[in-house]
């Protein structure tokens, strides 16, 4: 099997074990601190406008989305999540879309995008790629922010600390393989001032950081 097969067959499951843990996806949230900074360094942003919102998942940042936004499309590669997410917001002003986020192309511009713990699962091999559609989705005077961490246990560790590849369970045990690349907020914010981005990256108190700023 060719590199380009493997790291194709490895995006399937990785989109595979997030269908399957849509329903108990709040239930494998890290308990650590610096959660809290997360929400509070949003509501700083204040992502006002229409807002695009890159791989939703269940709709947890959603509602925090919307206290300033106009409107939010929302785009994730599962049925099962943007189910939850759609229960969450009922009313509100959201379009929902479902799309694997490696072949979605989008039908308009926007004033934000928004991504929160999708960004360690893009594989370095797409990590071009994707802030080239980041950019895409972007009104000319348009912000970027995003959240996630570098968290990864032990067990997970199944192709050692140098491999972004690692193994989630879900609650029965079932195991998956999935991409959880641990960027460090200096080595991201490295990269993208590389590429031309404006973006500070910020770490926690725990192991998460965020990040802000605009396209090249």
């Amino acid at each position: 099997m060719s590199d380009g097969d493997q790291l194709t067959a490895l995006l399937g499951e990785q989109a595979a074990f997030y269908q399957a843990v849509a329903a108990e996806y709040d239930d494998h949230a890290l308990p650590f601190t610096g959660g809290d900074e997360l929400i509070q360094a949003l509501d700083d942003f204040r992502p006002a406008g229409h807002v695009l919102e890159l791989a939703c998942g269940p709709g947890t940042w959603t509602p925090q989305l919307l206290r300033h936004a106009t409107d939010v499309t929302a785009v994730d590669a599962s049925a099962e999540m943007l189910g939850i997410a759609a229960s969450r917001v009922e009313g509100r002003p959201v379009r929902f879309v479902r799309a694997d986020l490696f072949e979605w192309r989008p039908d308009r511009r926007y004033d934000v995008v928004f991504f929160g713990f999708w960004l360690s699962h893009v594989p370095a091999e797409r990590f071009a790629s994707f802030w080239s559609l980041v950019a895409d989705c972007l009104e000319p005077d348009g912000r970027v922010f995003f959240v996630d961490d570098w968290y990864r246990t032990d067990d997970e560790l199944i192709e050692g600390e140098h491999s972004p590849v690692i193994r989630r369970r879900l609650a029965d045990g079932t195991a998956y393989r999935i991409l959880k690349v641990p960027h460090t907020p200096a080595d991201l914010e490295r990269q993208l001032d590389a590429a031309g981005w404006r973006i500070e990256v910020h770490p926690t108190s725990g192991p998460f950081y965020w990040g802000s700023g605009s396209a090249p």
